[in-house]
C-alpha cells in the first residue's frame, strides 16, 4: 500500500489513539514526535554506562535465551548484535501484506521511541524514514510463536535496518542494501543492545491483530446493514428491537446494536404492511436476536480494542533500561498473552457475525421460512437462484469455525525449555485477517438475497437508508431474473462490504469497536 502524503500522522509514542493507528493501517504518512528525542538519547546513554561498567547484564553484554549465562566481552558487542538479527531471521511462508507490515514498524518505532529500550536516535530515525520512504521489509509471516517477541519476523524488519534480507520500494521487491539506496539510505551499524531492541516485543502480533480488528469492524458495521435489509426481505418484525428490551438486561453492546437496527428500518413502508393482521408471532432468532448476537460481538471486540490500544502504545522488549536509576531490568513483557487473548476474541466475534449472517440467506431461500420464491428465483426449478451461494457462505462459515479455535490455549516449549511458555499470539492473531475476508463474503451473500428478496415486495419499499444501499448494489447487480453467472455479482457485493460502502454516511448510526471508557 503507497501511503497517503497529504494524511500526516505524528506519533506521540505512548499515546497513540486506535484510530491512529487505523489510519497508519488505511496508509498514513508517520512523523515522529520530536519531543521524543531527549528520552531516546537518554536510553542510549544508560547502555553506555551499562556497557562502561562492566558487570554482566543480559542482552548487552550476555549471550541470549539459553545462552544468557555466556559472558561476551567488549569488542565483541557489536558482533553480538549483529548475530541476533541475522541468526533470528528464520521465518517461513509468505510475506506479510505491506499494510500490516508498515503498521508492525510503526508500532516498533512508538515502541523504541519511548526511551525504555536502549537505542540510539539514528536507530529510531532509520526506522521512521523506512516509513516514510516506503521501504517495506519482505518478513516471512510465519515462525513466532509470540513469547521471547515475535522473533523471527521482526528480525527480517531489523535485517533489511542492516543492510540484509528484501524489501518492497514502491511495490518493487528488492534486495536490502539496494532498497536502502534507492531510497537514500544507509545501512546502520548495530550498538549494543541495539539488535536485541528491534527483534524483541510483541509487534508482529500486535499489528495483525490490530489489522484483524480493523477488518473486522467493517464487516461487523456491513452486517447489522444486511441484517436489517434480511429482515424487512423477510417481512420480519421490529418489535425485537424495541429498546425497552434491552434496557432491562443491560448489555451495552446489545443496546447499542438494537437502536441501530430500529433506525436503519425506520420510515420503511415494508415493515408498515404487516404491521396489523400478521399471523406470525415470532420471527426465527437469526432475525430476532440479532441484538443479542451482534452486540455480545460488539462487547468483545471492544474489550479487544482495548487491550491492543494499551498493548500498541507500551513496551514491550526485554532487557528494559530505565534512565533514572541506570538499570537495565530483565522482565517478559515480550509475553504476548494479552494480544493472544484478544486475538481470540476477535476470532469468536467475527465467526458469530458470518454465522448468524449466513443463517439470515438460508432463510431467506427457504420458501417455508421466508414467504419469498424458493431460492429467491421468479422461476425455481428451471432456475437454482440462490441454492449455491447459500451453500458456499455455509463453506466459508464452517471455514471459520476451524480457524476460531483459541490459540491462547496451547503452548509449545522453546529455546531448549529456557522459554517453556508461549502465547502462540502471532498466529492466533495473523488467521484474522483470513477470517473476516470469509465473513465479508459471507455478508456479500446476504446483501445479494436480501436485496433481491426485497425486489419481491415492488412496489413496497424499505426505509431512505436501505433503499439507498440496494441502490448501491443495483448499481452494480441487477435483480436476479434467470440464472447468470453469478460470481461477477458476489465479487461485486464483497467489495460494498469490504470497502465499507454500506456504512458510509452512517457513522451516527453504526456502532465502532472504539474502546468505552
Amino acid at each position: 500500500m503507497q501511503h497517503d502524503v497529504s494524511n500526516t500522522l505524528v506519533l506521540r509514542p505512548g499515546h497513540v489513539a486506535l484510530a491512529q493507528w487505523r489510519q497508519l493501517y488505511r496508509g498514513a504518512r508517520v512523523v515522529l514526535d520530536a519531543a521524543a528525542l531527549p528520552a531516546i538519547r537518554a536510553s542510549a546513554a544508560t547502555v553506555d554506562a551499562i556497557v562502561a561498567k562492566g558487570a554482566p547484564v543480559y542482552g548487552i553484554n550476555t549471550g541470549f535465551g539459553k545462552l544468557a549465562s555466556v559472558r561476551i566481552e567488549r569488542e565483541d558487542l557489536a558482533t553480538l548484535q549483529r548475530n541476533i538479527v541475522l541468526s533470528h531471521a528464520a521465518g517461513v511462508g509468505e510475506p506479510m501484506p505491506a499494510p500490516v507490515v508498515r503498521l508492525m514498524m510503526a508500532l516498533k518505532l512508538a515502541s523504541l521511541a519511548q526511551g525504555a529500550s536502549g537505542v540510539r536516535v539514528e536507530t529510531v530515525q532509520l526506522l521512521e524514514a523506512m516509513l516514510q520512504q516506503d521501504v517495506v521489509p519482505v518478513v516471512p509471516a510465519q515462525g513466532s510463536v509470540g513469547a521471547s517477541g515475535d522473533l523471527a519476523p521482526l528480525s527480517h524488519l531489523a535485517s533489511v535496518m542492516i543492510g540484509v534480507g528484501e524489501a518492497f520500494v514502491g511495490g518493487v521487491r528488492l534486495a536490502a542494501a539496494d532498497a536502502l539506496a534507492q531510497a537514500g539510505l544507509q545501512p546502520l551499524q548495530l550498538g549494543a543492545k541495539e539488535g536485541l531492541a528491534l527483534l524483541n516485543g510483541t509487534q508482529f502480533s500486535t499489528a495483525y491483530a490490530l489489522a484483524g480488528l480493523f477488518e473486522i469492524e467493517i464487516v461487523f458495521q456491513a452486517a447489522l446493514v444486511t441484517g436489517a435489509l434480511s429482515v424487512e426481505a423477510a417481512k420480519g418484525s421490529d418489535t425485537p428491537f424495541d429498546p425497552r428490551i434491552h434496557a432491562v438486561r443491560g448489555q451495552h453492546g446489545q443496546i447499542a446494536t438494537a437502536a441501530a437496527l430500529r433506525t436503519l428500518m425506520q420510515g420503511s413502508a415494508i415493515r408498515e404492511s404487516h404491521r396489523d393482521n400478521d399471523v406470525r408471532v415470532q420471527d426465527p432468532y437469526c432475525l430476532r436476536c440479532q441484538p443479542q448476537v451482534m452486540g455480545a460481538a460488539l462487547d468483545i471486540i471492544r474489550q479487544a480494542a482495548t487491550t491492543l490500544e494499551i498493548e500498541a502504545n507500551g513496551v514491550s522488549d526485554n532487557p528494559l533500561v530505565f534512565t533514572d536509576t541506570g538499570e537495565a531490568l530483565s522482565g517478559g513483557n515480550f509475553h504476548a498473552e494479552p494480544v493472544a487473548f484478544a486475538a481470540d476474541m476477535l476470532a469468536m466475534a467475527i465467526c458469530e457475525i458470518g454465522s448468524i449472517s449466513e443463517r439470515r440467506t438460508a432463510m431467506l431461500v427457504d420458501p417455508a421460512l421466508s414467504g419469498l420464491p424458493a431460492f429467491l428465483t421468479p422461476r425455481p426449478g428451471l432456475n437454482s437462484g440462490f441454492m449455491i451461494p447459500q451453500v458456499t457462505a455455509a463453506a466459508l462459515v464452517s471455514e471459520n469455525k476451524q480457524r476460531a479455535y483459541p490459540a491462547s490455549v496451547d503452548s509449545i516449549p522453546t529455546s531448549a525449555n529456557q522459554e517453556d511458555h508461549v502465547s502462540m499470539a502471532a498466529h492466533g492473531a495473523r488467521r484474522l485477517l483470513q477470517m473476516a475476508e470469509n465473513a465479508a463474503n459471507v455478508v456479500g451473500i446476504e446483501l445479494l438475497a436480501a436485496a433481491q428478496g426485497c425486489d419481491f415486495h415492488a412496489p413496497l419499499r424499505s426505509s431512505e437508508v436501505l433503499e439507498t444501499v440496494r441502490g448501491l448494489l443495483r448499481a452494480q447487480v441487477p435483480t436476479l431474473q434467470d440464472d447468470r453467472y453469478f460470481h461477477p455479482d458476489m465479487v461485486a457485493a464483497t467489495d460494498l462490504v469490504r470497502s465499507g460502502a454500506l456504512a458510509a454516511g452512517l457513522a451516527d448510526v453504526l456502532p465502532d469497536v472504539e474502546p468505552r471508557a
